[in-house]
């Protein structure tokens, strides 16, 4: 099932890792997960979301504020009822765990390229399979998954079509017209309308839609800690500056929670 990212020869258990008939190995941390992104394939030194953005989802995340997304996610996957499924790039795991409880008997994968993210996630299901790994290169077999779960996280469509089996599908969750536009109606001068279909236009051949549904709802941020964790897991909080940033932090306000699943299925 894993395959070596080195050489896409199978990898099988050894001592306290992975290793192929190559002779490539890879140790498992002591977390639990596996370490499947060689140094060349880095583009950076540490990849990835760092330590305080990861710590900052993970506490919005479980105060939860966005659990209405993940129900409906686990409602849908288990609807599937997939024999071996996936999450790229899971973050720190909020996601990937309601999953694993949603689906007890199936075999779960899960992967991000921050070593941060996955060192915290694998605590929450120790019994899937975490990796440190890049959707570019997942190290595991062509079609494999029924089901490739993606939620806020940009996918290789190519490399999704090459990993699913026919009828399989890819349960994407991803922000819709109007996710937190009041906060980005305080963070720009003029916000950009965003189209939430745009993904589909590079689908590949082998990919078609084949179900949407929404759901969306307001959310209060009462709370400082709210405010300053929403604002480090997001894009739009790393580009804020000072002074606006601190007009955001002062007062609590409501932001509208808006997002789209798509089932989009391997034909």
């Amino acid at each position: 099932m894993l395959i070596c990212p080195i050489c896409s020869g199978a990898l099988h258990s050894l001592d306290n890792g992975v290793q192929c008939s190559h002779g490539h190995r890879f140790d498992r941390a002591r977390q639990g997960y596996l370490n499947l992104l060689p140094v060349q394939h880095k583009k950076s030194l540490d990849p990835g979301d760092n330590a305080a953005m990861v710590e900052a989802r993970r506490r919005f995340l479980d105060a939860g504020h966005y659990a209405p997304l993940a129900a409906r996610l686990a409602e849908l996957a288990a609807a599937r009822a997939p024999a071996r499924w996936i999450d790229i790039g899971c973050g720190e795991g909020y996601y990937t765990a309601q999953l694993a409880e949603a689906l007890p008997d199936a075999d779960g994968y899960a992967l991000d390229i921050s070593r941060e993210a996955v060192k915290r996630a694998c605590k929450r299901a120790p019994q899937l399979t975490w990796m440190v790994a890049s959707m570019a290169r997942v190290p595991l077999a062509s079609a494999s998954c029924t089901l490739l779960a993606s939620v806020f996280s940009p996918i290789d469509w190519n490399e999704a079509a090459r990993l699913l089996r026919p009828g399989g599908g890819i349960l994407r969750l991803g922000p819709a017209r109007m996710h937190l536009f009041e906060l980005r109606q305080k963070l720009y001068d003029e916000v950009r309308d965003y189209v939430d279909d745009k993904h589909l236009a590079d689908l590949p051949d082998e990919l078609k839609l084949a179900d949407t549904q929404t759901l969306e709802f307001r959310l209060t941020l009462d709370s400082h800690a709210a405010r300053a964790d929403l604002l480090a897991m997001t894009p739009h909080g790393w580009r804020v500056n000072a002074e606006r940033r601190e007009r955001i932090l002062a007062e609590p306000f409501e932001v509208t929670v808006s997002v789209r699943y798509d089932w989009i299925e391997r034909q």
